[in-house]
C-alpha cells in the first residue's frame, strides 16, 4: 500500500468479512483454524488472476517471487514463505506459511456467486500455542482482513497505486479498522467458546501491537 488513499467506508469493510474460529488437530496434535470469507464485485476468472499473479500480487499485498505453481516454493518479501502443495485454477490452493521458525497452513477457496461476484475464503491453521493464548484468532486474522480489504480496494481500482500500509494503520480510518476487525475476532472466539473476558484481553493485545499503541 503507497499512497494512503481512498474514500475508505471502514463500516462497510468490516461488514464485508465473516469470521469464524474452530479448534481442529493437525498432525494428531491440537491447533487454532481462522477462517474469513468475503465476496468482492469482480469475476471468478479476475479474483483467480489477482491472487496468483505474480504481477498483480504486489499491487493489494506483498511482492512475491518463487516457483507459483503446485509444488514449488514462494517467497513473500520480508514475510513468510513456503510450499505450495495444492492448486486448482479458478478453485482453490493450499499451502505452508513458514515464518519465525514457526509452519502454520492457508488454504483459499473461490466460487463464482454471479456473473459479477465471486466469493474467497481463507482458512489459516496453526499449532496451539503461547502466542494464541496471548493474541487470539486476532494475530493472524486482523492480518488477513488487512489484506482482503487491499484486495478488495484493488479489485475496485486495478490501476491505482497501492496505499501505503504505514500510513494506513497510523490514520484515524486505519485505526478503526484494525479496532473493528479486533472486536470482531474477539466476537468469533466467544463463538467458538472462548470466555469474554479472555477473548476481548486478547483482542487488546492485538489491537496495541498492530496499532503499535
Amino acid at each position: 500500500m503507497r499512497k494512503t488513499a481512498m474514500n475508505f467506508d471502514v463500516q462497510s469493510h468490516l461488514a464485508a468479512v465473516e469470521r469464524s474460529v474452530a479448534a481442529p488437530q493437525r498432525d494428531g496434535q491440537p491447533a487454532r483454524a481462522v477462517t474469513l470469507s468475503r465476496s468482492l464485485a469482480t469475476t471468478l476468472g479476475d479474483l483467480w488472476d489477482a491472487i496468483t499473479s505474480r504481477e498483480r500480487i504486489p499491487r493489494w499485498f506483498l511482492p512475491i517471487s518463487g516457483d507459483l505453481e503446485q509444488g514449488g516454493h514462494y517467497s513473500f518479501e520480508g514475510n513468510a514463505d513456503g510450499h505450495i502443495i495444492a492448486c486448482e485454477r479458478r478453485s482453490h490452493f493450499a499451502l505452508t506459511w513458514e515464518f519465525g521458525g514457526d509452519v502454520s497452513w492457508v488454504q483459499v477457496h473461490l466460487h463464482g456467486e454471479s456473473p459479477d461476484s465471486a466469493r474467497l475464503t481463507l482458512t489459516h491453521t496453526a499449532l496451539l500455542s503461547p502466542h494464541w493464548d496471548e493474541y487470539g484468532p486476532g494475530a493472524s486474522g486482523v492480518g488477513w482482513e488487512m489484506g482482503l480489504l487491499g484486495l478488495a480496494l484493488h479489485i475496485a481500482q486495478p490501476s491505482a497505486p497501492k496505499p501505503d500500509e504505514v500510513a494506513f494503520v497510523t490514520s484515524q480510518d486505519g485505526k478503526a479498522f484494525i479496532v473493528g476487525s479486533s472486536d470482531g475476532w474477539a466476537n468469533a472466539a466467544i463463538a467458538a467458546g472462548t470466555p469474554p473476558a479472555t477473548a476481548q484481553a486478547a483482542a487488546q493485545r492485538t489491537t496495541a501491537f498492530y496499532t503499535g499503541e
